[in-house]
């Protein structure tokens, strides 16, 4: 699970930031007060980091979401 850091705490510790992510670790921005970006080694695969059921409650709740399967095969596509 990536390590939660504000824009601050980055500027701040930005070489040791860059060593621990070169080592694996993975990191999420924090920019007020939302995730902006993560950051993780280049060739880390994304499916080692925890992933959430997408919900779109703007439908007033009809859908359940979208299995996490479901967007990778559609991020994978977009990729190639």
């Amino acid at each position: 699970m990536p390590k939660d850091l504000s824009i601050k705490e980055l500027r701040e510790q930005l070489s040791d930031i860059a060593d621990r992510a070169e080592r694996g670790e993975s990191f999420r921005i924090i920019r007020r007060s939302k995730p902006s970006f993560m950051i993780m080694k280049v060739d880390a695969d994304a499916s080692e980091l925890e992933w959430e059921t997408v919900v779109d409650f703007t439908d007033g709740g009809k859908k359940a979401g979208m299995p996490v399967e479901d967007v990778v095969k559609i991020i994978k596509k977009i990729r190639r």
